[in-house]
């Protein structure tokens, strides 16, 4: 048995369930917008069957990937989740996008695949575009005609405004490819993950100036990457940055705008110091890290060292009001005593510069301790009923009922509704821990992603990472990637209308089905196509207006 069909982008197609018809009625877009759609296709066979796949179009980028499934052994807690999951039962879940880099296609014999058509018009296509899809079989005989029709709107969105940053592992990658940390191999690997970030709307990439103290148990470490060289002879420290200099050669190429700085402290409470490495008497050692308390006088003296000249690297290397500081990640409420004593240590050195931290109690922020929250989704209304300005937002493993993630066995329209969300409360940047966190919990040790997508079962499957390291050091999409960047876009249209016409008319039409807030909101995928078609369509109304006074 062999069929075809052609699906939204935001279904996901498993094996033993028919994909939903795509209803094609309108789809507009905008140059250099990047839509996608799937091929979905059935095929039960005992041998293994090639196909040739074209895709054409006239001023029409197109790209071609695989929808490979993964094993996801934690798709959901069982005891933490609502009913909006596909699933929540261990198995196969389609996620890797593995590009296509020739026509023939390898099908799958389990049931419904798909493939994944990416198209981009360029910046010279206007008005209505054909794209032809054909199915050949080995003797070139047709199995599979089609066409889409698109209408290209003369105009380009406005740049994304949204700070966001998904944190990225610099070691797990050393640690994958089993490179050395900053050897040649992985400087260029580093580079196809970061241009990968900066193409999918990934704007600020965390820096590890020395090993980010994140998600390491207590007592263990991660593989070292430090950008920062140091030394410390006759009782003074010197500093090398010419690393930290190339890693912002490469975020300047790919279109990155905002350095995040590895955190000062440790997580959960910001006792200990993070590991840095110091040459000392000839010596690479590990001068600080657990084994030494965040306010001892060595670490007070470190930063009194340190602190100065590498801001002002960074307002010699980039814009300083685009460089954000870390003190300590989550902290709680027993660590407001510690946190605050952090805090108190670095502030005289970070002036001008931006300081945030994830959180999630009110009572932290209303006390000044943290002046730039990243607020947990869902524990934002009480910020948001403040007003706090310039609010961020996260969401992870704990954001797991009611509000928009993305995990691999959620509904892909779960993950891209929080544009909506994103617009309606004024969000200024969203930050999640996981790009590329190719390790278990607490990074007890390295896995295989393609194998262990839940960090052996430490976290649901799709929480620690967005992209899958590829061949030749490529970093290859996830469903979810994609799927996110949809919502980018959508926010961008969003804040265009608004521009336009005012905020409230975007609102009406965003809440036409009732009030948005980050845990209500429509669930079904047809939402967002509709709502996207209607503020394109108003966009197009209110320029052509603008043009016909002029």
């Amino acid at each position: 048995m062999l069929q075809f069909q052609l699906t939204d982008s935001l279904e996901k197609v498993f094996p033993k369930k028919q994909p939903r018809v795509w209803e094609r009625n309108r789809i507009s877009l905008f140059q250099k917008e990047l839509y996608s759609f799937q091929l979905a296709y059935q095929y039960e066979g005992l041998e293994n069957k090639t196909v040739q796949l074209l895709v054409e179009a006239d001023a029409v980028d197109i790209k071609l990937s695989q929808v490979k499934k993964v094993p996801s052994d934690l798709p959901a807690y069982p005891d933490r989740h609502d009913d909006n999951y596909l699933s929540i039962e261990p198995g196969l879940y389609p996620d890797l996008l593995e590009p296509l880099t020739a026509e023939k296609v390898q099908l799958e014999t389990d049931g419904w695949n798909a493939i994944w058509i990416d198209i981009q018009p360029g910046s010279q296509a206007v008005g209505n575009q054909t794209i032809k899809i054909a199915v050949l079989d080995e003797e070139q005989q047709s199995l599979y005609q089609e066409t889409v029709e698109i209408r290209v709107l003369p105009h380009e969105l406005p740049a994304q405004r949204l700070i966001h940053t998904e944190w990225f592992h610099a070691d797990c990658l050393a640690d994958y490819y089993q490179v050395e940390a900053f050897s040649e191999e992985h400087w260029n690997i580093v580079e196809n993950f970061i241009q990968i970030a900066g193409e999918y709307g990934i704007n600020m990439i965390l820096t590890p100036i020395f090993t980010q103290p994140l998600d390491t148990e207590v007592g263990g470490e991660r593989t070292t990457v430090q950008l920062v060289q140091m030394e410390y002879e006759n009782g003074k420290y010197s500093f090398d940055f010419s690393l930290l200099k190339r890693w912002l050669e490469i975020c300047e190429r790919h279109h990155i705008q905002y350095i995040e700085i590895a955190h000062l402290f440790t997580q959960w409470g910001a006792e200990f110091t993070p590991k840095i490495m110091v040459q000392e008497n000839g010596q690479l050692t590990k001068k600080f890290g657990w084994h030494v308390k965040a306010d001892s006088e060595e670490y007070r003296a470190f930063l009194q060292a340190f602190l100065p000249e590498l801001t002002a690297f960074l307002k010699e290397n980039w814009q300083q009001e685009q460089v954000y500081f870390h003190i300590s990640d989550e902290p709680g409420g027993p660590n407001l005593e510690m946190y605050s004593k952090a805090k108190e240590l670095v502030a005289p050195y970070l002036k001008g510069f931006h300081v945030i931290d994830a959180l999630s109690n009110y009572s932290f922020y209303e006390k000044g301790v943290v002046a730039k929250p990243v607020v947990a989704s869902n524990h934002i209304e009480p910020f948001i009923d403040h007003q706090v300005p310039g609010l961020w937002t996260y969401y992870c493993c704990s954001q797991n009922v009611d509000v928009s993630n993305r995990f691999m066995a959620m509904p892909s329209a779960r993950n891209r509704v929080i544009a909506t969300q994103l617009f309606k409360y004024d969000i200024e940047g969203f930050l999640h821990w996981g790009y590329n966190f190719y390790n278990s919990q607490f990074s007890k040790e390295p896995i295989d992603p393609y194998k262990i997508t839940d960090a052996k079962k430490g976290f649901p499957s799709g929480d620690p990472f967005l992209v899958y390291p590829g061949k030749k050091g490529e970093a290859y999409p996830s469903i979810r990637l994609k799927v996110f960047y949809q919502a980018l876009q959508d926010l961008r249209a969003f804040q265009w209308l608004a521009e336009l016409e005012g905020k409230e008319e975007v609102l009406s039409k965003i809440e036409h089905q009732g009030e948005i807030s980050f845990t209500k909101y429509p669930q079904e995928a047809s939402y967002l196509f509709e709502l996207r078609e209607e503020v394109n369509q108003a966009i197009e109304k209110a320029l052509n207006r603008v043009a016909s006074r002029r």
